[in-house]
């Protein structure tokens, strides 16, 4: 036997505000039957392909310490150049470097952080992957 993982929470200040942001980030959506509101303390966005949902849990306490578990993300394209536009793309949507481990050689990754602190690399595309 075994799992799939069907939906990746993060707790949070502001569902909304960060449902919006990784929506950006991601190209996930809304639920059409429950739309994500300001006023909701929990707020999804569905995965597309196959991916697992992303869902947003409004607690009461602030992030303290490095993410234990973290996102690693590629783009969509793998052609030279996406990933750095890629993160380009993200800082602009308000995400914050928090390491740049790329090289020379093009490889590497980029250590971000979005509104509210949680890390994230963004790694190459793979070619044909």
């Amino acid at each position: 036997m075994s799992v799939r993982i069907r939906t990746i929470t993060i707790d949070c200040a502001d569902p909304y505000a960060l449902s919006h942001f990784w929506s950006e980030v991601t190209g996930f959506t809304e639920d059409p039957d429950d739309p994500n509101l300001p006023e909701h303390t929990e707020d999804v966005l569905l995965g597309r392909d196959g991916s697992p949902n992303l869902l947003f849990m409004q607690v009461p306490e602030g992030k303290q310490v490095k993410n234990r578990v973290h996102l690693d993300m590629v783009p969509a394209d793998p052609s030279p150049g996406t990933r750095d536009a890629e993160v380009e793309r993200i800082m602009a949507l308000g995400a914050t470097l928090v390491a740049d481990q790329r090289r020379p050689d093009r490889t590497g990754w980029v250590v971000l952080a979005d509104p509210e602190g949680n890390e994230f690399c963004i790694e190459r595309g793979i070619p044909g992957g």
